[in-house]
């Protein structure tokens, strides 16, 4: 078994007297593809949101790479080796492709830098990197097109490329699939088993539960803020728990 990149132990959060995650611990792999799902309102966003440092849990503890990342702000996670794409694409669309996966590579950027208007003092080995990476995926005709005349899937890759610059070793997707017709679902996975293949552990929030059991070799299951199941995709149809949460208690 690979040692465990993430591990979430007993994490609690709550907003004002409203509890939306319970005492919730799992653990994702290393070179893991790992999702985390969950009926509408489970907790999942809440979680994922923890785990960057978006918020700060009232209780429990969140590991990277055998690291407490607990006092450790959202920016600081990244440089660490841990990225986010999210549901909504949140691209430049005014800007190009190569432009964009540039943006990622700020990341990891000094202060001074960030300071810098990214297409004003580009720096040329962002620029080739960013090349080099779209070259490597298969994307290098988009280049030079501005994202707002692409099709959602290709901006779906491209968020995903983006967040790749900053050489991460967690990548979180937030509903990767939402928006996606069968053609471009199909794609997506493909381009995701790449990105795994190339020694980046997925963990994915994701409604979509044939791209799950199609995508994933593990998985997490919440219900009302807790964890309900935690184990092989292949597990999820015999479990009691897991049922009752997406079926109701009659199943």
């Amino acid at each position: 078994m690979a040692d465990p990149i993430l591990q979430i132990s007993s994490v609690s959060k709550n907003f004002g007297g409203v509890v939306v995650l319970e005492d919730v611990s799992f653990v994702v792999e290393a070179g893991a593809r790992h999702a985390l799902i969950g009926p509408n309102g489970a907790g999942k966003t809440t979680m994922f949101n923890v785990i960057s440092g978006v918020y700060q849990q009232n209780a429990g503890d969140v590991l990277f790479a055998g690291q407490n990342i607990n006092d450790i702000p959202s920016r600081k996670r990244i440089a660490l080796g841990m990225a986010r794409s999210f549901q909504n694409i949140r691209l430049m669309p005014h800007l190009s492709v190569t432009e964009n996966v540039m943006l990622g590579q700020h990341s990891q950027a000094g202060i001074l830098d960030l300071l810098k208007p990214i297409m004003v003092m580009p720096r040329a080995h962002d620029k080739e990197r960013a090349v080099e990476l779209l070259d490597s995926f298969g994307l290098e005709a988009f280049q030079g097109r501005s994202v707002s005349e692409l099709p959602y899937g290709v901006r779906k890759k491209i968020e995903v490329v983006r967040a790749l610059m900053a050489n991460p070793r967690l990548l979180l997707l937030d509903e990767p699939a939402a928006g996606l017709n069968v053609a471009e679902t199909a794609t997506l996975h493909d381009f995701l088993v790449e990105v795994a293949e190339r020694g980046v552990t997925l963990l994915l929030v994701e409604h979509d539960m044939p791209f799950v059991n199609k995508l994933c070799e593990t998985v997490t299951v919440m219900n009302f803020g807790r964890r309900i199941y935690d184990g092989p995709v292949s597990g999820l149809r015999e479990d009691k728990n897991v049922l009752e949460a997406y079926l109701g208690a009659d199943a």
